[in-house]
């Protein structure tokens, strides 16, 4: 019922009438066998596999997109698992963000490995991404940390963040493997250098504004997503310049899923309309082109993935569901 009302409101109010040419986006949901659970921040194997944790259920997950199977691994109570990678090796992660630990899921056994923080105030590891040298580097939201793990010798870096509050959130890497970061409770952007771990914090245009998501393209731009007041913003590392972009939704959009396609453009997830709607932005056309409402409503679409050898962007709802969009060449 609610998939259907969504659509006919959609019907109802057509498209955004700011875009000449409203691209439509197919989008796929799949009701999570578990309800309730908050399923969300998908990864995707080497083998096609999709990864995704429950934050409320306390589990990860995998769906076999083949089959339309899914499978789960429980962890322990209160866990609260926040995202979940696979590394080049297939390895599984997550972000243990209630227990103060990154997990290695074993997915073979079940059996978990984990990697405690080293600071009682980094108590909550909160999204995760990998790179090809051997780390994970990941946010601490209310510590305030950027952490990296180095998994062969087991050992976690913190680099406190000298904002008080910034509330790190987001993360990204460019080409050289230099992770960016969003502070949702400043109006600033961070990055780490990878070989000093001295940290590096970019004031933004708007001190209103409240970056929550983070995207790189191809020309290490780095994207953000201002949640508190609904813009696409671009900062250009080169330049040292900011450009920002009201989204369709305006100042109540409330953007936060946001990832970047093999085309560099821009997707994200305005979470202020319901339905969620995913809208989509071209740098080299400099507008939007797209807007589709989630099948489901979405409640929340909190974080979501570009998949490049099958050009889709996978992402959980707080509707319980996991979708899957087939983006336009």
């Amino acid at each position: 019922m609610v998939r259907l009302l969504s659509f006919l409101l959609f019907l109802l109010l057509g498209p955004n009438p700011a875009l000449s040419d409203n691209t439509k986006v197919t989008i796929q949901e799949w009701d999570v066998p578990w309800p309730s659970t908050r399923p969300r921040d998908p990864a995707v194997g080497p083998d096609g596999r999709v990864w995704f944790v429950g934050q409320v259920g306390h589990y990860v997950a995998s769906f076999e997109p083949d089959t339309e199977t899914f499978s789960r691994y429980d962890l322990e109570d209160y866990t609260g698992p926040h995202n979940v990678i696979v590394t080049g090796d297939s390895r599984v992660w997550y972000a243990g963000n209630l227990k103060a630990h990154i997990g290695e899921l074993n997915r073979d056994t079940g059996a978990i490995k984990k990697y405690d923080m080293p600071h009682p105030r980094a108590r909550d590891p909160h999204t995760l991404i990998s790179d090809d040298q051997g780390h994970i580097w990941f946010t601490v939201q209310g510590g305030n940390f950027i952490g990296r793990l180095t998994i062969a010798e087991k050992v976690v870096d913190l680099i406190e963040v000298p904002t008080a509050n910034a509330r790190p959130y987001g993360i990204a890497l460019d080409s050289n493997a230099r992770p960016w970061i969003v502070e949702l409770g400043s109006h600033k952007l961070a990055t780490v250098d990878p070989k000093s771990l001295e940290l590096r914090e970019i004031e933004l245009v708007r001190k209103e504004t409240r970056p929550r998501r983070i995207a790189i393209t191809s020309d290490d731009r780095v994207w953000y997503v201002d949640y508190a007041q609904g813009f696409l913003g671009r900062y250009d590392p080169k330049e040292g310049t900011v450009k920002e972009w009201l989204a369709p939704g305006g100042s109540q959009a409330r953007p936060y899923a946001m990832a970047a396609d093999d085309k560099d453009r821009l997707w994200f997830v305005e979470v202020g309309p319901q339905p969620n709607r995913l809208v989509g932005f071209d740098p080299a056309l400099d507008n939007f082109f797209s807007i589709t409402p989630i099948p489901s409503g979405g409640g929340a679409v909190r974080h979501m993935v570009f998949h490049p050898p099958t050009r889709v962007i996978w992402f959980g709802t707080d509707t319980n569901t996991l979708g899957r969009a087939h983006i336009p060449e």
